[in-house]
């Protein structure tokens, strides 16, 4: 039955190799603890059974650590999905996990960078005029201009950017087209920054990048000519913020700031979510988060008697 399960969760729902090993790890010790108590079929599992084996990834044993809350979500998601497959398989008469929930996550902040933290990051990429430099900031001025995920920007093609001159009577031009997951295609402003940096790569580097390749529509090249990848659009920003002397900064982190500083500046939250590609608000809303807090710290500061 579980081989069953693991092959559908691999042919038909397509999951990652990665994920289907965390369910195979999970789900062998999930049936581990039902033969301890006893249970040799999926029909003989009760509700309580179940409840059981939460409370033990959660309390840990002498062969298994204590597990976190989400790494115990995971593990009962996997027995929630197990269960249904074995009464839609007619295995089971009934679902005791339905009702089973997993534990609650405490909610994590998105992290950011300030304004000016951006900006050294920015100049961190070298005032030299080296094809590489020029790419490498046009490349963190695009993450952070549209709020794009790192695979999304180095996923770019050279048609889904403005060329040419900027020019201020013509601002519907100034846009980017990003592909989200799945498969979902955005269009996002681009600011003048981005504008700039991106018109500078193109005209002075790209060309010379792409002279060592074997011609690609890809926007951001690698010293080869060919697509840069996420690891090397990592390794820029890892390069840069080293030089910046800015620690723990990571390509969602210019995403997580994007979003922040929009909010900070009085966007919609539903404007944010457009320009994020969240296919849900509540994803979004998250954010809003960080810039109360934010308000919490300008009204303790600024306020005569918050402190009374």
């Amino acid at each position: 039955m579980l081989s069953s399960y693991l092959a559908h969760l691999a042919v038909e729902r397509g999951l990652s190799a990665n994920t289907l090993a965390s369910y195979r790890r999970d789900l062998r010790r999930y049936v581990e603890h039902l033969r301890a108590r006893g249970l040799e079929t999926f029909a003989q599992v009760a509700e309580s059974d179940v409840v059981a084996f939460l409370a033990a990834l959660r309390e840990g044993d002498e062969d298994h650590p204590a597990l976190v809350a989400s790494s115990a979500a995971r593990a009962v998601s996997a027995v929630r999905g197990l269960h249904r497959f074995a009464l839609r398989e007619g295995v089971a008469g009934h679902d005791p996990a339905h009702e089973v929930r997993p534990p609650r996550q405490l909610r994590r902040l998105p992290k950011a960078i300030t304004v000016a933290e951006v900006e050294r990051l920015i100049a961190a990429c070298g005032p030299e005029d080296s094809p590489l430099a020029l790419r490498n900031r046009a490349l963190l001025e695009v993450l952070y201009g549209t709020g794009a995920r790192i695979s999304e920007a180095v996923g770019l093609a050279v048609d889904d950017v403005p060329t040419g001159p900027v020019h201020d009577e013509e601002p519907d031009q100034d846009q980017v087209r990003l592909r989200g997951k799945g498969g979902r295609t955005r269009i996002v402003p681009l600011g003048r920054f981005a504008r700039q940096a991106l018109d500078a790569y193109l005209v002075r580097a790209r060309p010379r990048l792409a002279a060592h390749g074997r011609g690609t529509p890809a926007l951001f090249l690698n010293a080869r000519g060919g697509r840069l990848t996420r690891q090397g659009a990592w390794e820029v920003l890892q390069a840069a913020a080293e030089r910046a002397g800015l620690s723990g900064v990571s390509p969602h982190m210019l995403r997580h700031s994007f979003a922040t500083h929009l909010l900070d500046g009085g966007a919609d939250v539903r404007v944010v979510q457009e320009l994020l590609g969240h296919a849900s608000v509540t994803t979004t809303q998250v954010y809003t988060l960080v810039t109360v807090d934010k308000l919490r710290e300008v009204y303790a500061a600024a306020h005569p008697r918050a402190l009374h």
